[in-house]
């Protein structure tokens, strides 16, 4: 709830600035034009409810800015973090002043504010002020697009809007600061007649020189305040740790033999940061992306339930029952956790996932593909020769496993893995192997039609297919990471790709994925053949020429 409270002033806050930043940019036009933009500026936030909606959200954005200094666990932040939470601290010594030498001031010293005069200000009487205005303003927009950042980029219509956003928020600043400038030089130019700044000031019924002392002192005052407001949250955080020493200590066990302990309280994500384990958390610990997401492999019974907060973003990644969110499991007693993404998961993380991405047993259809007679071919050809036909094969043996449906899952070699029917099931994936059969024997006949005068012999190729259960699941280290499945009927493909060549075929395919792709075999001829590592005998299909395949 402080979250989202603090995240509805912050939007606030964001539309004034925004609005401010605006009129600004008139500035680009005239004098006349800015005061225009002002009367409408004016109209949206010098009212009662206008005024009050922004006080309030200043006031709330500061004290719980403050209070998660106080209420965070670990002061260890990511950089981004560390400029949001530093540019955020600067908002007070814009707004401050800003409030004061407008706004209480016409309130109680009855100044009639307007930009011939504040400019008049910034630029003549006090022109030190303008350079830092306008830096305070470019501050305060920036930590403002970093927090609207960090909540939207989890928003899948996000992915889409991101760079026309980035533009616009490129180019509302630059317009501003254009507009700021252009109506500042025309300010000064205005100044160089001093019955024109006898006039301004008398017009805007400016302050005197003790006023604005006061103005000044009450800015330093409220510094002052928010300056101890933060000094008393870093100073109590020693002692809110030891008092949570103090009721219990948890142990958190980690796959790789790591145990840290932490204060009851903390959350396992925080005991991550306290062992120095690289942990994901794309959305900084705040509950919103799922990427900090863990299994819990001891100790699920002894966990509180989870929020709806937090049950509601483990529904979205359709996560199992003994999956939490690191960042928001508080653990009472010792626990052992394993956590499911890399360190460096991003933001697609945070989606919801198939299901079989985390492991999962399927029947569909594995093919094997194999170049045969590469290796010698590749002997007599220089090196960029071999890269070149390679790449050529592998573009025109990919698009024939897409174009039937099927997924690659990866080049080894000269070699070629595909997977089919991963969500359309055994039958579909079955047929859609075998037109792929057909589709990869059209594209190697049109591949070495092409290559005519690069290859001494045609590019011949080997091709077998299984269908059976197989494990599912994204497997794999760092960035190689990717789909991928195992098991025997993986290794039952590979190996009639092999026997392809013992049998002087161009395919083989099991009985298996004949049967569930429910084609004719009559055409073909069938054998039962021992296989490494199978108890049992195989049925298959020998087919000399796949371009003889129908389906």
């Amino acid at each position: 709830m402080l979250r989202r409270i603090r995240l509805i002033a912050g939007i606030t806050l964001m539309v004034y600035v925004a609005t401010h930043l605006l009129n600004h940019a008139l500035g680009l036009i005239s004098l006349d034009a800015l005061e225009w933009g002002r009367s409408l500026f004016l109209g949206l936030w010098r009212n009662a409810l206008g005024t009050c909606l922004l006080y309030s959200a200043l006031l709330t954005h500061i004290c719980l800015a403050v209070w998660s200094l106080y209420a965070r666990q670990s002061l260890k932040l990511r950089p981004v973090d560390w400029v949001q939470v530093l540019l955020g601290f600067l908002l007070p010594l814009q707004l401050f002043i800003h409030i004061l030498g407008n706004r209480l001031a016409h309130e109680v010293y009855g100044l009639e504010d307007s930009y011939r005069y504040d400019l008049l200000v910034f630029f003549v009487f006090e022109p030190g002020i303008a350079p830092m205005q306008a830096l305070l303003l470019v501050a305060t927009w920036l930590h403002g697009c970093i927090g609207l950042h960090m909540w939207l980029r989890l928003k899948p219509w996000y992915r889409v809007w991101r760079g026309p956003l980035f533009a616009a928020a490129l180019i509302l600043p630059t317009l501003s600061l254009s507009g700021f400038w252009v109506a500042g030089r025309d300010v000064l130019r205005l100044a160089e007649d001093p019955a024109w700044v006898a006039a301004a000031e008398a017009a805007a019924n400016a302050p005197t020189l003790d006023q604005i002392a006061n103005l000044y002192q009450l800015e330093k005052l409220l510094l002052a305040v928010l300056a101890a407001a933060i000094v008393l949250a870093l100073a109590f955080r020693p002692l809110r740790d030891w008092l949570r020493h103090r009721v219990g200590r948890i142990e958190v066990r980690y796959p790789n033999g790591k145990r840290v302990v932490i204060a009851q309280g903390h959350t396992v994500l925080e005991a991550s940061e306290r062992g120095g384990i690289a942990h994901a958390a794309v959305c900084g610990g705040r509950g919103r992306c799922s990427t900090c997401r863990i299994r819990v492999a001891k100790g699920l019974e002894d966990l509180p339930d989870a929020s709806a907060e937090e049950q509601r973003v483990l529904d979205r990644v359709r996560a199992a029952p003994n999956v939490r969110l690191a960042c928001q499991l508080r653990p009472s007693h010792d626990l052992e956790v394993v956590p499911l993404l890399l360190p460096d998961s991003g933001v697609d993380k945070a989606y919801a996932q198939a299901s079989y991405l985390r492991g999962q047993e399927r029947e569909i259809a594995v093919l094997f593909a194999d170049l045969r007679g590469f290796t010698s071919l590749s002997e007599h050809k220089l090196p960029y020769d071999v890269v070149f036909v390679l790449n050529r094969y592998f573009a025109a043996m990919g698009k024939a496993v897409e174009a039937a449906g099927g997924r690659v899952d990866k080049f080894v070699g000269d070699g070629v893995m595909a997977l089919f029917g991963i969500e359309r099931g055994l039958v579909r994936g079955s047929q859609d192997a075998l037109r792929a059969v057909r589709v990869m024997a059209d594209e190697l006949a049109r591949l070495n039609e092409s290559l005519a005068h690069d290859l001494e012999t045609p590019l011949r190729i080997g091709i077998g297919v299984h269908a059976g259960p197989v494990i599912l699941g994204e497997m794999g280290y760092g960035t190689s990471v990717s789909v991928t499945a195992v098991g025997d009927t993986v290794n039952t493909a590979s190996r009639l790709e092999g026997l392809t060549k013992d049998f002087k075929v161009q395919v083989i395919l099991s009985e298996n994925v004949v049967q569930a792709a429910g084609i004719g075999s009559q055409a073909f001829a069938r054998r039962e053949i021992d296989l490494r590592g199978r108890n049992t005998r195989l049925a298959v299909f020998m087919i000399e020429d796949a371009l003889s395949l129908t389906t």
